[in-house]
């Protein structure tokens, strides 16, 4: 083997490597939310930091969850981490989940409605007792 064949056999190899390497980055982004860790929290919807969860359509973040007021009046919860890279998605009522990064959308129980995210998000039972709101699973 010559000097020129050792040198193009030494780029062709680094070049599988790198790709092979982004293809293993890519497919982690679109991994499932199933693995997203069981939470149970309590919140006070008297205290002022929960304040957007006394109107229809308003949303907090806590403890990696997305935590939501829907119009009918019941609260609802997802997991925080869009499914495609992990941005905060947001609550958009009646339409669900959005992602403002890349456009995903998911409806109000979590399902993907639109990608470039392949998986759902996961879901979280919330119980509301008095003002405390509980949020687990």
């Amino acid at each position: 083997m010559d000097r020129k064949e050792f040198l193009s056999l030494l780029g062709i190899s680094a070049a599988a490597f790198t790709l092979a390497q982004c293809v293993q980055g890519c497919s982690k982004g679109n991994s499932s939310n199933s693995s997203a860790p069981s939470v149970d929290f309590t919140l006070n919807l008297n205290d002022t930091s929960n304040n957007a969860l006394k109107t229809s359509g308003g949303y907090i973040y806590n403890n990696g969850v997305i935590v939501a007021k829907t119009a009918a009046g019941t609260y609802i919860a997802v997991s925080q981490a869009c499914t495609h890279q992990g941005v905060s998605v947001v609550y958009t009522g009646a339409s669900g989940f959005y992602c403002q990064a890349h456009g995903s959308s998911f409806s109000s129980n979590g399902a993907v409605t639109g990608g470039p995210a392949s998986s759902n998000l996961k879901v979280y039972n919330t119980t509301l007792n008095g003002s405390n709101l509980r949020v687990y699973g």
